[in-house]
């Protein structure tokens, strides 16, 4: 099985590693904000929701009142319930089957959790340093 490496690059996916669900929670938790403000409420959000069948039966208010330093919090509270759903219901082959996931989700989940990034063609920064990172890393070649 794949265990990606730690890096530099100090991605949260990184930390997140095995949990899939995790990794595409954080996904979601960065479209339109950053890193610095995902990390003010992904502890608190992961404590109360450790996993898919959990935030599936959030309350929306009580979550969207996590969620609130990242702006957009009543958005994204009903996005992350219904894609926990999602995650749990569909029978899905890539994250962008799922409500919220984009590409973003699906080059995050090719490289942390299938392992298969050395095709992976990304527009987001912190994902392209950790392939380069992996590609020069004496760990994987």
């Amino acid at each position: 099985m794949w265990q990606p490496p730690k890096s530099p690059v100090g991605m949260l996916q990184e930390d997140l590693w095995p949990d899939r669900w995790k990794i595409l929670v954080a996904c979601i938790l960065h479209n339109q904000t950053s890193r610095k403000q995902v990390d003010k409420v992904y502890k608190q959000l992961f404590y109360s929701y450790p996993n898919a069948q959990s935030m599936s039966n959030a309350d929306q208010d009580v979550l969207a009142q996590i969620l609130k330093p990242l702006g957009l919090y009543n958005r994204r509270s009903k996005s992350l319930i219904r894609f926990s759903k999602e995650y749990l219901g569909l029978d899905w082959l890539r994250p962008s089957d799922l409500y919220a996931c984009g590409k973003y989700a699906d080059d995050c989940f090719s490289v942390f959790c299938t392992g298969k990034w050395k095709n992976v063609n990304t527009s987001d920064s912190a994902l392209s340093l950790y392939i380069s990172w992996l590609k020069e890393s004496n760990e994987i070649n």
